[in-house]
């Protein structure tokens, strides 16, 4: 089985030994070399990617990467069947992926949950709802068989969130195809010129919510599976920016 699990990293960091596992260079175009493969070789967007974040590196994959499963995972967060062992020897490793992906075609992590509010009223509190309305118009004239999921979205108080996965490949291309289609066109509508680099983060975050869009849509079959943070989080500053953003109307200025 020939799974290729791309590691998007834009600085130097430690690399799992397994060779399923491919560091990508987000962000590469006129950047210098980390020594890894990078985004900007054949089809590639890797210009894009102050706005798409890793999505990038999906489009970088999605056009040129040959495998039979393709997957996504960060440089600091990874796959898990261990989510208590904080460690590189804990990382999902080729042989445990195959035996999942024999009995299903995609392997999700543990859902993030929010519990006090919906998905799309966190993302409204801390990021602002005018992009999300953006997108849904985007819906409405792209895909409107998709609208109902997209409602769905509003009432969901949990979300498959880092736009991590490992999927078969005629599946991983099915998506790319829906979602950079719907993105692109989004970019069309929101400038960006005028925000911080953090809040132009937009494409990659809203590309967050469509997954689960396009999986309810798509009735696709996935598996979850724990995943781990190799650096160690603030939980309570995380709590508080969060409270923040919900009760005071104060969004988020940086990732946590």
């Amino acid at each position: 089985m020939d799974i290729k699990i791309i590691i998007a990293v834009h600085k130097p960091y430690r690399m799992p030994e397994d060779k399923m596992y491919l560091p990508l260079h987000v962000g590469k175009k006129g950047k210098k070399s980390l020594g890894f493969e990078g985004d900007d070789t054949g089809d590639n967007i890797s210009h894009k990617n102050p706005n798409f974040c890793e999505l990038t590196g999906i489009y970088w994959a999605h056009k040129n990467l040959k495998a039979d499963y393709v997957g996504l995972a960060h440089y600091r967060r990874h796959f898990s069947l261990k989510p208590r062992v904080e460690d590189f020897d804990c990382l999902l490793s080729s042989a445990q992926a195959e035996e999942l992906l024999k009995k299903h075609d995609v392997i999700l992590p543990k859902k993030q949950r929010y519990f006090i509010e919906s998905v799309y009223s966190h993302y409204s509190h801390t990021h602002g709802e005018e992009h999300l309305k953006i997108l849904e118009e985007v819906l409405v004239k792209k895909c409107p068989e998709y609208l109902k999921c997209f409602e769905n979205l509003k009432k969901r108080t949990s979300a498959h969130m880092f736009n991590m996965f490992i999927m078969k490949r005629e599946i991983f291309d099915a998506y790319c195809q829906w979602l950079f289609d719907v993105l692109f066109e989004v970019e069309h509508k929101i400038d960006v010129s005028q925000m911080t680099p953090f809040d132009s983060r937009v494409y990659g975050r809203l590309g967050e919510l469509l997954f689960d869009v396009w999986l309810e849509k798509n009735g696709v079959d996935y598996c979850e599976i724990p995943y781990v943070y190799m650096e160690k989080i603030n939980y309570r500053r995380k709590i508080f920016a969060f409270l923040k953003a919900k009760f005071f109307g104060k969004r988020y200025d940086k990732s946590f």
